[in-house]
């Protein structure tokens, strides 16, 4: 997944109103200004509510559903390979939203704090915050990549990670 095609799918659903923020790897490099790494796949978190309206210019760009595991996420599929991965959130009136976890007891939690602005190719893109990208790299055993991953969140902005 290139910078091209991050912003040609964001352009897409900005022009679909399906309001969406980047996450993962390419969310890390728009917080820091530029790409780090190769990136295999773009996350992206929506509103759960537009989400028709995202599938709908998703599919007229040649994706197709490849993996279900709603609620908490889904990946859309091009056929040259590139792949998305949405994240459904449920807003509240305060701007914070949640996102369904596989401990239905215990949901992924957005502070309205959370959402913010980066940087791809010079194109301001929204994104999650740095503390949020630490929040959801934790729990589990680290990739390279996530531990290049923090050590770039590490670099520029001084902040703590779990590794």
């Amino acid at each position: 997944m290139t910078a091209d095609d991050v912003l040609s799918v964001l352009a897409l659903l900005q022009r679909a109103e399906a309001d969406v923020w980047v996450g993962g790897g390419w969310g890390i490099d728009a917080l820091i200004g530029e790409q780090s790494r190769d990136h295999r796949d773009l996350d992206l978190m929506h509103r759960q509510d537009q989400e028709a309206a995202a599938l709908t210019a998703l599919a007229a760009a040649g994706f197709v559903e490849s993996l279900n595991c709603r609620p908490i996420r889904f990946v859309m599929q091009a056929p040259d390979g590139r792949e998305i991965d949405l994240h459904p959130l449920v807003f509240s009136d305060d701007g914070s939203a949640v996102q369904a976890s596989p401990d239905p007891q215990r949901p992924f939690i957005y502070p309205a704090s959370c959402f913010v602005t980066g940087v791809i190719q010079g194109t301001a893109i929204p994104c999650l915050s740095a503390e949020q990208q630490v929040y959801f790299h934790q729990g589990y055993e680290p990739t390279e990549r996530d531990r290049h991953d923090m050590a770039q969140l590490r670099r520029v902005f001084g902040i703590a990670t779990h590794f």
